[in-house]
């Protein structure tokens, strides 16, 4: 194979030839999930065995090797990641009038559940580097009616934990880790998801660690646990010790079933016994992308230092930082629209919209209260107005999406790289 990594040529926006050879040839490159006839056969004996998509067995053995993978003492499986997320901030007390801290740049699911438990999130800026919440900005959102810090591990980088854990002793908050983006990410050396009281992730079919659809709670508490059986598990009723939660038994007291499919579960069973081999090819792949880019104007690897114990997981949603004041001036538009002529398909301005400034967190009424749900179970109004969290606004100009490779293929992933290179280096002529 000939690879084309000149830098010097025309770039391929005015013509000349793009730095990628033929997009279409090499999807495996990307094709994720990978399924193996193990995982096929596993999901067809659940089909072909009566009820068992609607069983038990399968989901906690499942929960179990996961919850030994993660190095805790509970995992409990779910639909999906935003229930998980729900169950979570349930288990943990969240209820009526209680605020929850939450990154303004995220998924709407790290936040919208907060609503249906009658409390109120609360947003915080993110570090325009990690793309996490920035532990400096989140005191001084904290008021008596602050319960928890939720944190999200955003695109598979991991959150300041020993910040975060820090604020929140000094104010007795509860953290709660949304590892969505994150599943196998180290921080200093420990995965992420065992430092919050409880935590919570999804397994969707997108995701670095996919099973179809599903969600995981995971915490060290038993009362936490129990809870969250109690709140929508309501066929484990066996398994609560509790006496409080054990007269219900029989009806989720959330109202709400959270049995996961399992199909999906013996699906996870599958993945997970290749998932950190098949991460660590990732990581080699998207470092390499990262090492070929090093020193080039106006970008930089959104990726922990090398020397600090933590890692990216699966880099899920994977970016790269743009800094437009190297490059001339150059919107990260314009970079990204050239990048993408050179054959890149994956190059687009920003990630997730800021959510405090999303008018469904502010203008609607969602539960007929008579007011917007974002103030209507506060004593004053929690809304925050544009300019309030400048790193999440101006979010699209300050990160772009980069290939999210899946092989360590060393000659193609130097076409996408050189593709990257060879826009920075001539971006005076798209000024």
């Amino acid at each position: 194979m000939t690879t084309r990594t000149d830098t010097a040529g025309e770039l391929a926006i005015s013509g000349g030839p793009p730095c990628v050879e033929d997009p279409s040839s090499h999807p495996h490159l990307f094709h994720w999930p990978i399924v193996t006839a193990e995982d096929e056969q596993a999901v067809l004996n659940v089909i072909r065995d009566g009820g068992s998509p609607s069983g038990t067995d399968i989901s906690m053995q499942f929960e179990k090797e996961f919850a030994e993978w993660m190095g805790v003492r509970h995992a409990l499986s779910y639909p999906n990641g935003t229930m998980a997320i729900h169950v979570a901030l349930w288990a943990a007390g969240i209820g009526r009038s209680d605020e929850v801290i939450v990154p303004s740049m995220t998924y709407w699911a790290s936040a919208m559940p907060v609503f249906s438990l009658g409390a109120t999130p609360v947003f915080a800026d993110i570090d325009p580097d990690t793309l996490c919440i920035d532990p400096e900005d989140i005191e001084q959102h904290i008021s008596p009616h602050t319960k928890a810090i939720l944190p999200v591990h955003w695109g598979g980088y991991p959150a300041d934990m020993d910040a975060i854990m820090t604020i929140a002793d000094k104010h007795d908050l509860t953290v709660i880790e949304d590892v969505s983006h994150a599943q196998g990410t180290l921080y200093k050396g420990r995965q992420v998801g065992t430092f919050g009281r409880v935590n919570a992730l999804s397994m969707m079919s997108g995701k670095s660690f996919a099973v179809g659809e599903g969600g995981m709670l995971l915490t060290d508490d038993q009362s936490i646990y129990e809870r969250a059986i109690a709140f929508a598990h309501y066929s484990r009723h066996d398994q609560l010790d509790d006496p409080a939660l054990k007269a219900h038994a029989g009806v989720p007291l959330g109202g709400i079933k959270g049995r996961m499919n399992q199909t999906c579960a013996a699906m996870g069973r599958g993945q997970l016994k290749h998932y950190p081999a098949r991460i660590k090819e990732i990581q080699a792949a998207l470092n390499r992308f990262w090492d070929l880019l090093e020193g080039t104007p106006g970008i930089r690897a959104h990726r922990p230092p090398a020397d600090s114990g933590s890692t990216m997981g699966g880099w899920y949603a994977a970016r790269g930082l743009y800094r437009a004041d190297e490059l001339g001036g150059l919107s990260c538009a314009a970079f990204c629209e050239a990048v993408r002529a050179e054959g890149v398909g994956d190059c687009w301005p920003g990630a997730n919209s800021p959510l405090h400034r999303h008018p469904a967190l502010n203008d609607v009424d969602i539960y007929g209260d008579g007011k917007p749900t974002r103030i209507a179970n506060s004593d004053r109004d929690l809304r925050q107005p544009a300019g309030s969290l400048p790193v999440s606004e101006n979010i699209f100009k300050i990160a772009f999406g980069i290939p999210w490779f899946k092989h360590d293929e060393p000659e193609l992933i130097a076409q996408y790289a050189a593709a990257y290179r060879k826009v920075a280096l001539q971006a005076d002529k798209l000024i």
